[in-house]
């Protein structure tokens, strides 16, 4: 049944899916509103909390620390929030829901790609979110609208590509607990062993070797070029770069394991 299916479904009735699926994700904050918390109450903490507490401390000002932090707070989150990605997609089999989805003559691959578009779309409410918070404590954007515009574009893609991480996790594990648990072992030592937070230059020479060649930091850095102004053109090329790396080392695994469950 599912190949008869399948076989009708043309590539554009599978974009509109997507678009339903992604929509069907969305509205469902509405009827559970705390499905926002970790795309909107989560990194306003981090953004007070490591401004007033550790603002002083490492940049003399909390206007300074803002300057530097902000482009490395919304990194951060971003990466975070990729994990509900996968915890989406794990909660979904295990209570059925594609299961049900596979019955209809929809593509066999909306579902998964419906929860990534909606999932990218709140990373960008993040981001906004993120921007306007600062902008209320003193944050000034100091390049124009086309580096703002680039700079959502870098974070979606780069946000794009590590969400495939989150699915592959999600299809292996049997629930969406472990999956987070995962998340939280390899993005708190990948986020905080990096510049997102605190200049290199303070940092012990062992473990500046590895912050220069973090990937977290790299993007940290393209942010603050494209936000504050600044040498952009190595940092955007690199994250640009790592992006690839890992859209092509963890999507097609995923898509195979995705076959595999579903």
């Amino acid at each position: 049944m599912t190949a008869t299916v399948e076989s009708r479904v043309s590539p554009i009735v599978a974009v509109r899916n997507t678009g339903t699926l992604a929509w069907r994700t969305l509205v469902q904050i509405k009827h559970n509103p705390f499905e926002l918390l970790d795309f909107s109450v989560q990194p306003i903490m981090f953004l007070v909390l490591f401004t007033y507490v550790f603002g002083g401390a490492i940049s003399g000002s909390t206007g300074d620390y803002l300057t530097f932090g902000l482009p490395g707070i919304i990194v951060q989150n971003l990466l975070f929030a990729t994990l509900n990605t996968g915890v989406g997609l794990n909660t979904d089999i295990s209570k059925g829901v594609f299961d049900r989805l596979r019955s209809l003559p929809i593509s066999r691959w909306s579902p998964l790609s419906g929860r990534i578009v909606a999932d990218v779309i709140k990373q960008a409410w993040a981001v906004t979110l993120l921007l306007v918070v600062g902008t209320i404590l003193g944050f000034r954007i100091g390049t124009g609208p086309v580096e703002v515009i680039g700079m959502y574009g870098l974070l979606l893609v780069f946000a794009f590509a590590t969400s495939w991480m989150s699915v592959l996790v999600a299809m292996l594990v049997s629930d969406p607990e472990k999956v987070q648990i995962f998340g939280f072992v390899l993005l708190f030592p990948l986020t905080f062993a990096s510049n997102a937070f605190a200049p290199t230059a303070t940092m012990p020479g062992w473990l500046q070797a590895w912050v220069k060649v973090n990937p977290v930091s790299i993007l940290a850095d393209a942010v603050r070029g494209l936000l504050n102004g600044g040498p952009i053109a190595t940092p955007v090329t690199q994250s640009l770069i790592w992006a690839a790396i890992l859209l092509v080392a963890f999507a097609p695994v995923s898509v195979w394991a995705f076959r595999r469950r579903v």
